[in-house]
């Protein structure tokens, strides 16, 4: 009788000791072993995020989440091919980015899985700051797949045009509202300051605002598709007139010597060109001169960048909620941390930071309710995670501009075509066709890489035979469909 009862005292002691091991953790699992988390990221790190994802960030996220989080990089030129691959190889990934506008075709790869479950398990206090409205921008089928990170004011989203606005002074211009303006000024740059390589980018968004008469906004995969806000139809993007003009004026400003082939051949590298300092402009949506500023000036100390809308009379349209994305593949191995990390950075003002913008009083101090980066690091993009609910102005950002910046949305209509997510299920070959006749032949006509007289009416033909037109009715189809529901 003596021998079962000390059986049983020993059975709760062990039972007491495995309790107590527990305490005080997250996460991990039972053992006190950390979870691994991977997160695939577009771009390349700096010595400065290694070391901080190695040590700050990882002690942070073991102490509060107990997981291991492993960064894979891949530079912005192979990012989108590489993570169809090793998403296709079923490689271990639990959270990566991508643009909102394609959710509906990553879903279809079986890239997405539906996170309504995991976030009211795990992403409730992320809500706080992500409200309903901005998780409906990635609702398809009454079923969320991904987080639309960015939270900010959003009208008239990618048609700016962020200059350096230090350069277009210097130059005796003051501001830029039509494209005759912005070649104008790179003439004015070519003549004065000849080290100066021009723009870094196309800007064909902006400058399709500018020439089309009907506003746009793109709908469907590889801008193939533009929804007419007054119209209401899908109509296919390259055959506009809006295209044709801004072919034939980006054409011009190579024949003028204005763009550099680097404009077409290495058109994903827009952002990185306008951040050497050398170049004078780049599509921007609001607030991109803030985003940039610091990479800007580490290789430019004294420019300043400034961004213009082209036909600022034109009404200005919120389209989306946000342009990025955050995803769980389907074939996540953690899931569940990977919406633990996102609800963690969302969760509070003190995380938001912390992440993108790393160690306070190291690599950045607040002061008088502003963030000033003792650094010119960069941690998580603050773009793709941008909330307004925590955001912070650099001290010498000018009060007009915040005060333009909070109010960008009041005189802003909102999109009928908001939350509609093309299903690509049944045109899916000749998406692949049209895709390839975009970026093979169309994307160095939008550029003006090629003469549009001859190559312009070649490619139009492919893209027929590859079957636009049904593919447009099917965007129409579902449009229809989705206009209707909304009444």
């Amino acid at each position: 009788m003596k021998s079962k009862k000390l059986l049983i005292l020993f059975a709760v002691m062990m039972l007491a000791a495995s309790l107590l091991a527990g305490c005080g953790k997250k996460g991990g699992n039972a053992k006190g072993e950390l979870e691994t988390l991977t997160i695939l990221y577009p771009g390349e790190t700096s010595d400065r995020m290694s070391e901080f994802l190695k040590n700050e960030f990882a002690e942070k996220m073991a102490a509060d989440l107990g997981l291991k989080v492993e960064v894979t990089f891949v530079p912005w030129a192979q990012y989108w091919e590489q993570k169809d691959i090793m998403l296709a190889a079923n490689e271990p990934v639990d959270l990566y980015w991508d643009g909102l506008p394609d959710l509906a075709a990553m879903v279809n790869k079986k890239q997405s899985m539906a996170l309504d479950d995991l976030i009211n398990k795990y992403g409730q206090d992320m809500l706080k700051v992500l409200p309903e409205q901005q998780l409906q921008g990635a609702t398809i089928d009454g079923k969320i797949y991904g987080i639309p990170s960015a939270y900010a004011p959003s009208s008239a989203m990618f048609q700016l045009v962020c200059v350096r606005q230090d350069i277009l002074e210097a130059v005796g211009m003051t501001e830029i509202k039509t494209a005759e303006d912005l070649k104008e000024f790179a003439i004015k740059v070519k003549e004065q300051f000849p080290e100066m390589k021009g723009p870094a980018d196309v800007i064909f968004k902006p400058l399709t605002r500018y020439f089309t008469e009907e506003q746009y906004n793109w709908i469907a995969a590889e801008d193939l598709v533009v929804f007419g806000e007054d119209t209401k139809k899908a109509y296919s993007y390259f055959e506009t007139e809006a295209f044709q003009k801004l072919a034939q004026y980006n054409q011009s400003m190579y024949k003028e010597g204005l763009y550099t082939e680097d404009l077409t051949i290495k058109y994903n590298e827009r952002d990185s060109r306008m951040q050497t300092g050398l170049y004078l402009w780049v599509e921007g949506s609001l607030g991109k001169e803030m985003e940039i500023i610091d990479s800007v000036k580490a290789n430019a100390p004294d420019a300043k960048l400034k961004s213009y809308l082209l036909a600022p009379g034109k009404p200005r349209y919120i389209t989306s909620t946000g342009g990025e994305v955050l995803c769980i593949p389907v074939t996540a191995p953690n899931p569940e941390g990977a919406m633990k990390f996102l609800n963690w950075l969302y969760s509070s003002q003190e995380n938001y930071l912390f992440a993108l913008y790393g160690v306070e009083g190291k690599d950045y101090e607040i002061v008088d309710g502003r963030i000033n980066k003792l650094s010119s690091n960069e941690f998580f993009y603050e773009w793709m995670f941008r909330n307004q609910n925590y955001q912070l102005f650099a001290p010498d950002v000018e009060q007009e501009s915040i005060d333009n910046y909070t109010k960008w949305d009041d005189d802003a209509i909102v999109s009928d075509s908001i939350g509609f997510r093309f299903n690509n299920e049944n045109v899916k070959e000749i998406e692949t066709a049209l895709r390839e006749v975009a970026g093979k032949d169309l994307a160095a006509i939008r550029s003006g890489f090629v003469d549009f007289e001859t190559e312009y009416p070649k490619a139009i033909k492919k893209l027929k035979e590859a079957g636009m037109d049904e593919y447009v009715a099917e965007v129409q189809r579902q449009l229809d469909e989705f206009l209707a529901n909304k009444k």
